[in-house]
């Protein structure tokens, strides 16, 4: 199943919003980001070094797993260890765990695009059939529902194999998840609960009942969240759980089950924080910085900002670079919010965000110097 690449968000009631460490769904995720590196610039150094680790063979099993079997493996609940999680999927009936992938593709309406709103399950009549009539009527329903550039035909392939063979399917998963946690994640894992902790605790002490449900979402997540799809998503969920990611860099991933809505961020603190969490404001600099560490992406803040906006069409002219190198660092540059992105004329429009990079600014500076940083340091406008 082509999972989500997009920015995900969903429902949720401001006096309903949580901050939680939800292992499950966070490693989970990270698997996920293995087999999205080469799509999506500026993820954190352990999916890159991780991704150079794997085999050719594990690397596309992977591919199998978080992309074509998605939402088999996505948890619909909280666990509070990433092994409780398998010991539930291990135990979980292979065709249960078939159908629930069928299921969610049915409910998909048949409209392109990826910040659908799923149909309500009693309104859908599963047909295992239909949807495993042939490779190729199996592909044929994936492309109604979703954009045909986030849909790998091979992997959609292979998974589709093991969907009429569910018990291959049931080992695969909970053989793959598993090796993945031993050999990967779990060492990881101990490493950045910590941190993830930190941040938790700090957004916590956070009063959130005069906020409204986006204003919320901005705060925690650190991000304008100018899509419409992302407030209606909002305003449809009937919880938000919040979680710290160490590992998705300037994106947001969001994983839904019924009226609960989790949504990864990466791991930072919030605005105006006074607790003391190097570790995070290090790795929040990282992530905006990295950005800034390639030229054709200077060239593009530099253009767009002489220009006061640019279509996305003009940005690809003047470079003479291809469509999709650009897109990768349009969604990079858009994801840390050096841009803002609007839709205009059927296209897209950027203009450059100086309050971003302003305080890309102060944030090193307060890293570096500490309590010296707003005494007499200069700044770049």
């Amino acid at each position: 199943m082509p999972a989500p690449v997009s920015d995900i968000l969903s429902p949720t009631k401001v006096d309903r919003i949580a901050l939680d460490l939800e292992p499950a769904h966070n490693n989970i995720h990270s698997l996920f980001l293995l087999s999205m590196s080469e799509e999506l610039s500026g993820l954190n150094d352990w999916v890159i070094r991780t991704v150079d680790q794997l085999s050719p063979d594990l690397r596309r099993r992977n591919a199998v797993v978080t992309v074509g079997l998605h939402y088999a493996i996505i948890p619909d609940r909280s666990w509070s260890s990433f092994p409780a999680y398998l010991e539930h999927l291990t135990a979980v009936d292979p065709v249960e765990l078939r159908d629930k992938v069928l299921r969610t593709y049915t409910r998909i309406p048949r409209e392109k695009g990826l910040n659908h709103v799923l149909l309500e399950e009693e309104a859908v009549k599963l047909d295992v059939g239909a949807w495993l009539d042939s490779p190729t009527a199996f592909l044929a329903s994936l492309k109604e529902r979703f954009d045909e550039s986030h849909i790998n035909a091979e992997i959609e392939t292979e998974a589709y194999s093991y969907l009429t063979d569910p018990p291959a399917m049931h080992s695969l998963i909970v053989d793959h998840l598993s090796y993945m946690w031993d050999e990967y994640l779990s060492t990881e894992w101990r490493r950045t609960e910590p941190m993830l902790m930190d941040a938790v605790r700090a957004f916590r002490e956070t009063d959130f009942s005069q906020m409204t449900k986006l204003e919320a979402a901005r705060f925690i997540t650190g991000h304008g969240l100018e899509d419409e799809s992302w407030q209606a998503m909002l305003e449809r969920a009937g919880q938000a759980i919040f979680v710290p990611s160490p590992h998705v860099g300037p994106y947001r991933g969001k994983y839904q089950a019924k009226d609960v809505l989790w949504v990864l961020f990466g791991a930072r603190l919030p605005s105006a924080s006074g607790m003391q969490a190097h570790e995070l404001s290090r790795a929040g600099i990282i992530v905006r910085l990295s950005a800034l560490t390639d030229d054709t992406r200077l060239q593009i803040l530099r253009m767009v900002g002489d220009a006061g906006e640019l279509r996305s069409q003009d940005i690809i002219d003047r470079l003479g670079i291809s469509q999709s190198a650009v897109s990768r660092h349009l969604t990079q540059l858009t994801a840390t919010g050096y841009l803002s992105e609007r839709r205009c004329d059927g296209s897209k429009c950027y203009r450059l965000s100086p309050a971003r990079i302003e305080e890309t600014l102060a944030a090193v500076s307060k890293f570096l110097l500490g309590e010296q940083a707003g005494a007499g340091g200069s700044r770049s406008s």
